[in-house]
């Protein structure tokens, strides 16, 4: 954790928001069932962006040449987070819509 935060700048961000979060998230949830939904949905963010910075530095790490599945690699990575962002909003948006 103490590596991501220092060295990516993504992580950081999303660390920094995780306070918001946390408020929006106590003051929206009407049960701990809705809290862990909108809080822990925002936890798969940051552990998404932990699997994509370990995976980005792996593949830095074999080698800077260009080459399609590094190029693949690190896509894939960037898509977890992707991913994990949109459930994310979907969740809250469930959460916020159907009570």
């Amino acid at each position: 954790l103490k590596a991501a935060f220092k060295h990516e700048e993504a992580f950081r961000q999303e660390v920094y928001v995780l306070p918001v979060i946390l408020i929006l998230a106590l003051w929206l949830a009407q049960t701990g069932l809705e809290f862990a939904l909108l809080f822990g949905s925002y936890w798969l963010i940051l552990i998404a962006e932990l699997i994509n910075s370990g995976i980005e530095a792996v593949v830095d790490r074999i080698g800077l040449e260009k080459h399609p599945l590094s190029g693949q690699a690190k896509d894939i990575g960037s898509a977890i987070v992707m991913l994990a962002m949109v459930l994310t909003i979907v969740t809250w948006i469930s959460v916020i819509v159907f009570r």
